[in-house]
Formats: C-alpha cells, sequence, structure tokens
C-alpha cells in the first residue's frame, strides 16, 4: 500500500495540469481584468430608457426637417450630386423633382399621361424637340445635324426628307401643347416642331410668362399663335431645313410676328423667306431688337436695305448661308446701322462682289468683325471690308484665300484696332510681314497669331533653342 502511494506521488507519474486548474490558480491576472471590465448594475432598468436609444438610431433624422428646409439644402448641393440624391428614398426623389427646371423630353407619353408634372412641378424650360419625333429607340444609326439628333432604321431611302414622316401629328403635339400649358404655368422657354396655330394659342394664353421660344417647321399661319405671346424676348424659327423637312416663312409671316411680338431683344432666322418688307417690319415694330440672327436664308433680292430700319440692332450674325443678296440695290438706298457694334460671319459663301460690297457698307459701324470659315473672302472681297473705320476687334479664321498683303492693306486704315485674331489662314505667311505691319503688331493689346501649323510649331520653340539651322543638337563632328 505504502508503494503504491509513494508511485501516486512520483515527480514522473504527476498527472499534467488542466486549463480550468491553470485558469484558477492564476488570480492575479483575473482579477485584473475583472476591475478593468465595465460592470453592469443588477438593478432593473427603466423601459423608457431602454426603448429611446435603439429606436432613435433607426430614425431617419432628416424627417426631423420640413420639407421647405430640406429643399434649400439640397438646393445648395452640386448638380452632379442631384441624381445620386435622389437614390436615397422616395422622399428625396420627390424633393430633387422640385428643384429641376429644365428638362428635354424623350417620351411624348410621359407629357400626356401627366406624370410630367407630378415628378417635376416647378419646369420653367421645356424641349419637346425629340418627344415629336417617332424613330426607333434600339436602333443603331444615328442621324445628327446642327438642329437635331435621332435614331432611325435601315430601310430609309436617300432622296426623302427624313423628318417628314417621323413627326407626331399635328393633333397629337396640339394635345401636348394644351397638357403643357396647364401643367406648366411658369413656362419660360420652349422649344416645340410641327404645332399648329391652335396649341401655340393655347400656350400663349396659359403660359403669360413665356419668354423664349424656338419653333421648328413653321409657317405663316404658325406665327398667328406667336404673335399673341406678348412677353417674348427671344425667337427662333426654323423653316426649312435641307434634307430633313420642308416649310415655308414669308414676309406675311415676319410682318404678323413683328406686330405681335413687339419686345423682342433676339431673334434668329433660319431657313426662312421674306425680303426687304419682312425686315423692314421688323425693324420698324421691334425696337427693342439688339441681335438678329440669319441662318440659310431663302429671302429675295434687295433684303439688306432694311436692316436700316433696324435702329438699335447691336448684333448681326449670318450663319451658313449660300448667298448674302445678289441685288442690294444703290448705295443711297442701302443706308447703314448706327448702332451696329458686332458682325459675324460663319459658314458662308462670299462669292459675290456685290453682296460683300453691299454688307461691309450696311455695317460701316461696327467695331468687331469675326469671320469664320467663309467660302470666297480673297484679298478684293476683304478690302470692302475697309470702310468700317471703327473696328476694334477682328477675327479670321480658315479664310484660306486670305493673304498678308490684303490683311495689311485692310488693317493698317484701322486706326482703333486693339485686337488681331488670325488662325488656319494658310496664306497668310509671317514671311511676308512688312516693317509697318510689325509696328502695328507691337502696339495690340491681343494678338493670337496662329496662322498655319508651321507659325504655330515655331511659337511653341521659341526659346528652346530647336528648329534652327544647324544649331548645337546637330553639330558636324
Amino acid at each position: 500500500m505504502s508503494a503504491l502511494a509513494e508511485k501516486a506521488d512520483s515527480p514522473l507519474k504527476k498527472k499534467p495540469p488542466s486549463w480550468s486548474d491553470i485558469w484558477l490558480k492564476n488570480t492575479k491576472p483575473l482579477k485584473h481584468v475583472v476591475f478593468t471590465m465595465p460592470l453592469q448594475s443588477l438593478s432593473p432598468k427603466d423601459p423608457k430608457s431602454q426603448s429611446i436609444i435603439p429606436t432613435f438610431a433607426n430614425i431617419d433624422r432628416t424627417l426631423l426637417l420640413s420639407d421647405e428646409l430640406l429643399l434649400q439644402i439640397l438646393s445648395k448641393l452640386p448638380h452632379l450630386q442631384r441624381n445620386p440624391n435622389s437614390l436615397v428614398c422616395k422622399r428625396w426623389l420627390n424633393l430633387q423633382g422640385r428643384l429641376i427646371r429644365s428638362l428635354k423630353i424623350l417620351d411624348w407619353d410621359f407629357l400626356e399621361s401627366g406624370r410630367l408634372f407630378t415628378r417635376f412641378p416647378n419646369l420653367t424650360h421645356v424641349d419637346l424637340l425629340n418627344g415629336c419625333l417617332l424613330s426607333p429607340r434600339d436602333s443603331g444609326i444615328l442621324l445628327t445635324h446642327r438642329l437635331v439628333s435621332m435614331q432611325m432604321g435601315s430601310g430609309f431611302c436617300s432622296n426623302r426628307k427624313f423628318l417628314e414622316e417621323d413627326l407626331l401629328p399635328v393633333e397629337v403635339v396640339d394635345k401636348g401643347l394644351q397638357a403643357l400649358a396647364n401643367g406648366c404655368p411658369n413656362l419660360r422657354r420652349l422649344v416645340v416642331i410641327n404645332a399648329s396655330e391652335l396649341g401655340l394659342l393655347t400656350v400663349a394664353e396659359e403660359c403669360l410668362t413665356l419668354q423664349e421660344l424656338e419653333l421648328h417647321k413653321c409657317n405663316d399661319n404658325v406665327l398667328r399663335g406667336i404673335a399673341a405671346c406678348e412677353n417674348l424676348q427671344i425667337v427662333k424659327l426654323v423653316a426649312n431645313v435641307d434634307g430633313l423637312y420642308s416649310s415655308s416663312v414669308t414676309d406675311i409671316g415676319l410682318t404678323i410676328l413683328a406686330q405681335g411680338c413687339k419686345r423682342l431683344v433676339r431673334l434668329e432666322l433660319s431657313g426662312c423667306e421674306g425680303s426687304f418688307d419682312g425686315i423692314k417690319a421688323i425693324g420698324q415694330c421691334c425696337l427693342m431688337l439688339e441681335e438678329l440672327t440669319i441662318c440659310d436664308h431663302k429671302m429675295d433680292d434687295g433684303w439688306l436695305a432694311g436692316l436700316f430700319y433696324c435702329e438699335n440692332l447691336k448684333t448681326l450674325k449670318l450663319l451658313s448661308c449660300k448667298r448674302i443678296d445678289r441685288s442690294p440695290g444703290r448705295d443711297e438706298y442701302l443706308g447703314f446701322c448706327p448702332a451696329l457694334e458686332r458682325l459675324h460671319l460663319q459658314k458662308c459663301q462670299l462669292r459675290s462682289k456685290k453682296s460683300v460690297r453691299a454688307l461691309f457698307r450696311v455695317c460701316e459701324a461696327v467695331r468687331e468683325i469675326v469671320i469664320q470659315d467663309c467660302w470666297g473672302l480673297d484679298n478684293d472681297m476683304f478690302r470692302f471690308a475697309s470702310v468700317c473705320r471703327r473696328v476694334k476687334l477682328l477675327s479670321l479664321e480658315g479664310c484660306s484665300l486670305l493673304t498678308t498683303e490684303g490683311l495689311e492693306a485692310v488693317i493698317l486704315s484701322w486706326q482703333d484696332l486693339e485686337n488681331l485674331i488670325v488662325v488656319s489662314c494658310k496664306n497668310i505667311n509671317e514671311s511676308d510681314i512688312s516693317p509697318a505691319l510689325a509696328t502695328l503688331f507691337s502696339i495690340l493689346k491681343e494678338l493670337r497669331w496662329r496662322p498655319d501649323a508651321k507659325s504655330l510649331l515655331a511659337s511653341s520653340l521659341v526659346g528652346t533653342g530647336m528648329g534652327k539651322k544647324g544649331g548645337r543638337f546637330f553639330k558636324r563632328t
């Protein structure tokens, strides 16, 4: 028995300690851990205090803000965050819709169903142009024009008018305009195509604050509805577009427009017909007109003389005109616009000396001349601009027929010239610059001289030591 006891107490046969023995023997670390742990009271807690904290953590705290206050906060955020903000919840989606002022309609059903006004109740600028087009949504063919872009099917004919058969009927467009007028009484800007007189009359009666109107495929009868919009200040009329659709605006329509919209400040006529009488009526009735843009006009000869009656006209723009005026008449009948300050010519064909001479004669009071990508402007044509003695800014871009000699002959006679811009005029060479022209360049306030790619390269290499013959980089050994 004693032998068994000795064997049990032998260190070789000692039982290894378990995890529980180690845990209970090390009381000092346990005390440290226990005293550092937060102790919870065993007394029962108030049920109100238990429910307030977790419930408040799950509440949307923006619900405590009124709609007006939250709208002010959302309006201060950048425009790029508006779409992500509308995905937060339905309330933010509705509030974000109130901040939208301008919208381009692509789905006509969205307008007719009334969902447009529920989703965006405060619209002031609405573009219906693409919504009036019947184009396949799943087509991979995109027709792009400077006025409109649309998808089209593959079975089109090359000699057809693309938009003639792809427009909503006039009755449908008028019905949509009636819904728009009732839902957006504060409308300020409207873009529409293929509307009738009745549809525009509805807009004129309901939207008294309408100030800007862009009307495509319009005619003389449609302009009767525009004349009822007495507060219009900006109007763009697109009558005929080659290859897309055809329509006609004559002197009758221009006279109706002038007599009804006497507060016009800016007017753009694109593809419109007319003559001296129509331009004269606009000048006599629209006394506040400051900017007139004529694009691809179909006007009769002699219309330039009508600009004399636009006494307060400050800006005249001619865009994509195949001709200016073939028979402008005698100088004594032309007159000139005394308040005109800016003349812009872009993508026009300046091939008739009579037209160009008459144009500069009418615009002899201008202080700014901008000519961009115009065909036919050579030295003889540009010499007619010397009649404009008050020019302070001249910008030439894409005038490939004009030479340094022709440029110098005109601008040396302009005593008030301060700004000169010459870009992409390949026949204007730096080697032909005379000392007199160089002296003029030195006193200009602004000189942007890039007549060709070579001049651009030379100006970019100034100070680098490159571009010289020989040079330190290419020494012979």
